[in-house]
């Protein structure tokens, strides 16, 4: 069996096929010779035939001839313009720019924003609350009134803050299956338990706490709004009881900081 011969170029065989069909020899067996010394997949048999035509009609040329297809334009000015857009409006999708683009296909438009421009299309991140100059400022302002205390009052000041936070706590929530496995012999009858969902009821529960830990954990009750007025009331029944000393002297001596998510809009006020 001759050795094949490998990494043949399209048009030598080309030029195979052309001078076997100007010996009059048969399309079928063109391609059998071809198969014979390059292999079968070098070129299939209606390929051949497709070719055999093409010289009988009177082509010479055994090369591609040049096609008016769409160019190529992956330039730098390309990639400019492209970037400059993506300037323009950042939540241009592919599709959109390719349109702006016409010369160039969808797939060379994404190749260029992903890999020649390094561009990924990202999420905004969500921010409780946007802050406004005002807020700013006023923030500035309290830091700068934190700062100037603690340098005049050092750790004493520190261990004058009160601080705390609230959230809603699930209760009466019956056992999960989860909870409810038991160590058992796989030939033990299995323990049934009734299907339950969770409990919709829930408590807001607040915590208070110094630098020393905490102080005390409080349930609103039912139907009872949550707001600085009741936060002042639920420390003045603990600091009384707790500290055995009055609610007055207590205002003189404890710092009541309460911090929540929207912190720039709460007033201050004293326990």
């Amino acid at each position: 069996m001759p050795v094949l011969i490998e990494n043949i170029a399209a048009c030598e065989i080309r030029c195979v096929i052309h001078f076997l069909n100007a010996k009059k020899v048969k399309p079928i067996e063109i391609y059998r010779q071809i198969c014979e010394v390059y292999g079968q997949n070098v070129m299939s048999d209606s390929m051949v035939r497709r070719w055999v035509r093409q010289f009988n009609e009177g082509r010479s040329e055994v090369h591609d001839e040049e096609r008016s297809g769409r160019p190529f334009l992956n330039t730098e000015e390309l990639v400019h313009a492209i970037d400059e857009k993506i300037k323009e409006n950042r939540k241009f999708t592919i599709s959109a720019l390719a349109m702006e683009f016409p010369q160039i296909s969808r797939s060379l438009m994404h190749e260029i924003v992903t890999h020649k421009l390094k561009f990924h299309k990202l999420c905004a991140r969500w921010a409780p609350k946007i802050l406004t100059e005002s807020h700013k400022t006023k923030r500035m302002g309290c830091a700068l009134e934190f700062l100037t205390r603690y340098h005049e009052g050092g750790v004493d000041f520190l261990s004058q803050i009160v601080t705390g936070d609230e959230t809603w706590v699930s209760y009466d929530t019956h056992e999960s299956k989860r909870q409810s496995m038991e160590w058992r012999h796989t030939s033990s009858p299995t323990k049934v338990k009734p299907k339950h969902i969770l409990t919709p009821r829930k408590i807001m529960c607040t915590v208070f706490w110094d630098s020393k830990g905490i102080l005390l954990i409080d349930f609103l009750p039912r139907g009872q709004t949550i707001n600085a007025a009741v936060y002042c009331e639920t420390l003045r029944k603990y600091c009384a009881t707790q500290y055995r000393i009055s609610a007055d002297y207590f205002c003189q001596k404890v710092l009541f900081f309460f911090t929540t998510m929207h912190d720039h809009t709460l007033q201050m006020g004293r326990v």
